[in-house]
């Protein structure tokens, strides 16, 4: 495959590049190809020495693209959307998508919001996979650690396309039965907070400035956890209403005044916006979840 000045490379070559930006390593990519790790290896450096540049940085945490890179992977992805267009009309399986989609949420959003969501897309689009990663680490979406990602924060980065999703309201959780605490007091009412790293989390300070003399006795930074440990009367939970008014065993606190709600936003990568399989996702979600906003 010859490119413009002189640039001549392999298509096979490139899908290694997409199997090591998706998956993040030499192995992971070699394991996804059905290859040696040293030959990915090799055919990433005849890939570099053919468009004369350097395409990934090397760091602790994995291969990172730089910008020459980042252009490859570019066009990469649209040749690779055009070979499957052309596969899927030869095989009169027009419509059908292929591929994999990396998407990044929080772990009660992926449990309680978005997995209905993808049971469904995986129903409509059996050939695209979806990687859904839950743990609390931020994926880049410019360096492409993820495809599609959703925050509780806006998305700053000048090459992420992003919009408000939906308004997530909050309530004050504690085991079904059990006392409830009062306003203004708290007195002997156990609670279960965000872990310390995130004490700067609305819900924390509302609930400290409303149950004053409340005492934590738990925190995590996992939500799903915290409406566990509430079930089974560890103490009250600040908790999202999605995942509280779900969860078997809690019944919702009236303290007279709510919790402050949050805002989730989805965020995709500028280059991903022609992407047929990255469309149809973003458009079920949005169909499916943002009717939720107010």
């Amino acid at each position: 495959m010859q490119l413009c000045m002189g640039i001549v490379m392999e298509w096979s070559d490139l899908r290694i590049l997409l199997a090591i930006v998706r998956r993040g390593t030499l192995g992971a990519a070699a394991r996804d190809l059905g290859l040696t790790q040293p030959t990915v290896g090799r055919r990433l450096r005849a890939l570099e020495q053919a468009v004369g540049h350097t395409l990934f940085q090397r760091t602790a945490d994995g291969f990172v693209l730089t910008d020459e890179g980042q252009a490859v992977f570019t066009h990469a992805e649209q040749m690779e959307e055009e070979a499957l267009a052309i596969r899927r009309e030869l095989a009169g399986a027009e419509g059908g998508l292929q591929g994999l989609l990396r998407v990044s949420c929080s772990d009660w959003f992926g449990v309680t919001l978005l997995a209905p969501v993808l049971a469904e897309f995986a129903r409509r689009q059996p050939g695209v996979v979806v990687e859904l990663l839950t743990d609390p680490r931020l994926y880049s979406l410019p360096r492409r650690e993820a495809d599609l990602a959703f925050r509780i924060t806006p998305f700053d980065e000048p090459e992420v396309v992003s919009r408000r999703l939906l308004r997530v309201e909050y309530g004050v959780y504690v085991q079904q039965g059990a006392p409830h605490p009062r306003a203004g007091d708290g007195e002997g009412c156990p609670l279960v907070l965000m872990d310390t790293a995130f004490g700067g989390m609305p819900d924390v300070a509302w609930v400290e400035r409303l149950l004053p003399r409340a005492h934590v006795v738990g925190r995590s930074n996992n939500r799903e956890v915290q409406a566990r440990l509430c079930a089974l009367g560890a103490g009250a939970a600040v908790l999202p209403r999605p995942l509280g008014d779900a969860t078997a065993g809690l019944e919702r606190v009236d303290l007279g005044e709510a919790p402050p709600g949050r805002d989730t936003w989805l965020g995709y990568h500028r280059d991903l916006r022609r992407q047929a399989r990255l469309r149809a996702l973003v458009d079920l979600v949005t169909e499916r979840l943002a009717s939720r906003a107010d």
